[in-house]
């Protein structure tokens, strides 16, 4: 049950489930265990495979260093990354094509943040959800102009890998009433954790809430021009859409696979559980969403590939995370039930993943967000026009 892809891609694939096969899974219940740590030198080693794979480079331009894949290498590689529980596939920065488009006009942008990311120097987080506002884009956080840049204040929460990151993408409204981005090092004064709450999954990236109090951001640490945060906001929540979706193929496959191999060996009463019509239901189902959300996956992988109209494409990721997450959500549940007792064992990796997959209905716009997105361009446009 394989899309068809060109070779190149699939050797790019095989590459990338080989690092997960090797580095990611065998690692995985040790990092359950450990509060989603694992010991230095394993990390190391781990850090050090995605680097040589040029995974943190694979959406930056080759002019910049970067792979520069494309949507659907980049596709085909979280969809093996996405067979790993505990976030181990974000063991390293990403230096995305939108960062490039956004700070290309200044080198001290990219010398110091776009680059290190690149190079794995760096760690980055987003700051842009707020206690009012996540995925509805209303910033209540501002940025007031003062004689050296701006001064900054707000609170942000949920800001994945924070616990790790050097410095910030941060969202905020200026005094002219539009959005804007800005690059701020977590170690700039007046930046104050205030929560690090405690998650259903265990990772080693955390998700802090972090108070900005009057922080001082110079003039070069604006991204763009007026107006324009917004813009690259929504750049980057296609890319993650389009990612979060990948990694939900991943996470499928392996939970029906292992699911399926169980149901094989398990007896009851004389009789193999894959024998059972009930069980046979829920496979037949997993296996056919799966094989429906890979499709759907692709396909807006290869709209952005051919430079589709970007209302469309933005229409199209928001469809593609809907369904993904919410299938990869449905086929835990049931695969966990196919294990029965076993499935709720912590060493068992549908029991992690049935905790993971379910906050992916909700960051990135959450699954009724996403439902908003796609009814706005249906009343706007038709079907015709999504």
């Amino acid at each position: 049950m394989q899309i068809e892809l060109s070779e190149q891609t699939l050797d790019w694939q095989r590459a990338v489930r080989q690092y997960v096969d090797t580095l990611l899974v065998p690692n995985e219940v040790e990092a359950e265990l450990n509060g989603g740590e694992l010991p230095a030198a394993t990390m190391r080693q781990i850090q050090d495979a995605a680097m040589d794979l040029g995974l943190p480079g694979m959406d930056a331009p080759r002019e910049h260093g970067g792979l520069g894949k494309s949507m659907t290498d980049q596709v085909a590689a979280w969809e093996a990354l996405g067979r790993a529980t505990n976030a181990l596939c974000w063991c390293f920065p990403e230096a995305q094509s939108w960062m490039y488009e956004a700070c290309g006009d200044s080198e001290y942008q990219l010398e110091n943040y776009i680059r290190p990311l690149l190079e794995g120097r760096r760690r980055e987080a987003y700051a842009i959800t707020e206690a009012e506002s996540g995925s509805h884009e209303v910033i209540q956080s501002t940025a007031r102009l003062t004689a050296n840049g701006y001064r900054i204040n707000g609170e942000k929460w949920f800001v994945t890998s924070g616990n790790l990151a050097d410095f910030f993408f941060l969202q905020a409204r200026t005094e002219e009433g539009s959005d804007a981005l800005f690059l701020v090092d977590k170690d700039a004064p007046g930046i104050e954790m205030v929560e690090n709450p405690l998650f259903s999954h265990t990772f080693p990236s955390h998700h802090p809430t972090y108070r900005f109090n009057d922080v001082e951001v110079a003039e070069r640490n604006r991204i763009g021009g007026p107006g324009s945060g917004m813009d690259y906001s929504r750049s980057w929540f296609r890319h993650e859409r389009m990612t979060i979706s990948a990694r939900m193929l991943g996470a499928a496959q392996r939970m029906i696979e292992e699911a399926t191999d169980w149901a094989r060996q398990r007896d009851i009463q004389g009789e193999k559980l894959i024998d059972k019509q009930a069980i046979q239901f829920m496979l037949a189902d997993c296996a056919t969403e799966l094989w429906a959300a890979r499709l759907m996956v692709y396909e807006a992988a290869a709209a952005h590939d051919s430079q589709a109209d970007l209302k469309s494409l933005h229409t199209r990721c928001s469809m593609v995370k809907l369904y993904s997450t919410e299938m990869a959500n449905r086929v835990a549940d049931r695969c966990l039930q196919i294990w029965g007792g076993r499935g709720y064992r912590r060493d068992n990796a549908v029991e992690r993943f049935y905790r993971e997959v379910r906050v992916d209905r909700i960051w990135e716009g959450s699954s009724e967000i996403q439902r908003m997105i796609i009814a706005g361009a249906l009343k706007k446009r038709g079907l015709e026009g999504m």
